[in-house]
């Protein structure tokens, strides 16, 4: 385990490969670590050097007291990516993964050389759900709202008690800080990317499962269109994590992406 001290917390990351291939740098959904990365990391590593890092308050990571700015976490995995001494790299950003990737690459633009943005937008949810949901964990913990966010987050045949995986993703969520789990949604309720995405000009991919009951195709192609030249791929058979329901399907279409924008 890597773990490093940055803007005053410790932050858990890991880095897999090495330094003469192109780098991928991997941002989480809210109430998942980096292990969300698993399958995909075995289909890629062999040809790219990865970053993967808890953002704070999630797994390993240390939490600090909510609530957050989205700017907390851009500039915590900026940080990282000094303190390794990387640039110029592709960041691919699950959920308020993929805001974080979209804000590093409007403020840090000499970090991201190209965007792969899964299952995410320039705008996520109202004030009134973000409220509600920190409202919910504070007062009655995470598991309160699990079965909710289970259904968000993957298809009815993967989400079963027969599925051992659907069993240890949903301890995933569970086991999350209250603080960063909480801090995370005021995050994504102060965020609005639109104008700032509408701005950028770095090839860009856009994924979504077919049945992502949290940032649904509609809203993923919406984040597309703002984007010039981005690419909208969405992914059949998958729910909010298509890396975990579909990481084969995923990978392909990276793959696929990579090359078109020269970074094979």
């Amino acid at each position: 385990m890597q773990f490093v001290r940055v803007n005053d917390i410790v932050l858990h990351y890991a880095v897999r490969g090495t330094a003469d291939k192109p780098t991928l740098v991997f941002a989480n959904s809210l109430g998942t670590d980096f292990r969300i990365w698993d399958a995909v990391a075995e289909r890629l590593e062999s040809d790219y050097r990865l970053v993967f890092c808890d953002k704070r308050g999630h797994g390993l990571s240390e939490a600090t007291k909510p609530p957050y700015a989205l700017s907390d976490h851009v500039n915590d995995l900026a940080a990282l990516l000094d303190h390794l001494g990387i640039g110029n790299a592709v960041v691919v950003g699950l959920s308020v993964g993929g805001m974080i990737a979209q804000a590093l690459a409007t403020l840090r633009p000499e970090l991201v050389r190209a965007l792969v943005l899964s299952d995410t937008a320039h705008k996520i949810g109202t004030d009134a759900l973000w409220d509600g949901r920190i409202k919910a964990v504070t007062e009655e913990g995470i598991a309160s709202i699990a079965d909710g966010i289970m259904e968000r987050w993957f298809t009815p045949g993967y989400r079963t008690p027969a599925n051992p995986d659907f069993i240890g993703y949903l301890a995933m969520l569970t086991r999350t800080t209250v603080d960063g789990y909480a801090g995370t949604c005021a995050a994504l309720r102060d965020a609005d990317l639109t104008e700032s995405t509408r701005a950028l000009r770095v090839p860009t991919l856009c994924l979504v499962g077919d049945q992502d009951g949290s940032t649904p195709p509609e809203l993923v192609r919406e984040l597309a269109s703002l984007i010039a030249g981005a690419r909208f791929e969405i992914i059949e058979g998958a729910g909010h994590l298509p890396c975990v329901e579909q990481p084969e399907k995923t990978v392909s279409l990276i793959r696929s992406f990579l090359r078109q924008a020269d970074i094979a």
